[in-house]
C-alpha cells in the first residue's frame, strides 16, 4: 500500500497518475473518489483511492466506525493507493464533531503510515518521500 498525504490542491492525484499509473501492460485501474467501494466491472488490478478524509467523515457522520473498513479494504487491496488530505493543521475548530474528525482521521492517517510501504507528502505537485 502507499499512502499519498499533502494539502488542498497540492495535486495528489495528477503526481500519482505520473508516478504510479502504468498501463502498458494492460492493466486497469480505479479511481475512487471519497469511497472504498469498487463498481463490479472494473476488474481492476491497481486501486486509487482518491479523497480518502471525505470517507472517513461520510463514515463518522453514519455512526460507523472507518478503521476497519480502511483495515478490511488494504488487505483485499494491498497494493492500493491511498490519498488523503491533511487536515489537522491550522486553527482548532469550535465545533466538537469537526475536531473529532480531524483526530480520527490524522490517528488512521498514523496508522496507514505505518503499515504502508511507501509514504509521499505532495505539495505543488511534487512528491517527496518521506518513508
Amino acid at each position: 500500500m502507499i499512502l499519498i498525504i499533502g494539502g488542498f490542491a497540492q495535486g495528489k492525484l495528477h503526481y500519482v497518475k505520473q508516478s504510479y499509473v502504468r498501463c502498458e501492460d494492460g492493466r486497469k485501474v480505479a479511481v475512487l473518489d471519497g469511497t472504498l467501494e469498487l463498481p463490479a466491472e472494473t476488474g481492476a488490478l491497481q486501486v486509487i483511492v482518491n479523497h480518502l478524509h471525505h470517507y472517513i467523515r461520510e463514515q463518522l457522520r453514519q455512526g460507523t466506525a472507518p478503521e476497519a473498513m480502511i483495515e478490511h479494504f488494504c488487505k483485499e487491496h494491498p497494493d492500493c493507493i491511498l490519498i488523503c488530505d491533511e487536515i489537522g493543521n491550522g486553527i482548532v475548530p469550535m465545533e466538537a464533531e469537526e475536531r473529532i474528525y480531524r483526530e480520527r482521521t490524522g490517528r488512521i492517517l498514523e496508522q496507514l503510515a505505518a503499515q504502508a510501504d511507501e509514504v509521499v507528502r505532495v505539495v505543488c505537485g511534487i512528491g517527496q518521500k518521506i518513508k
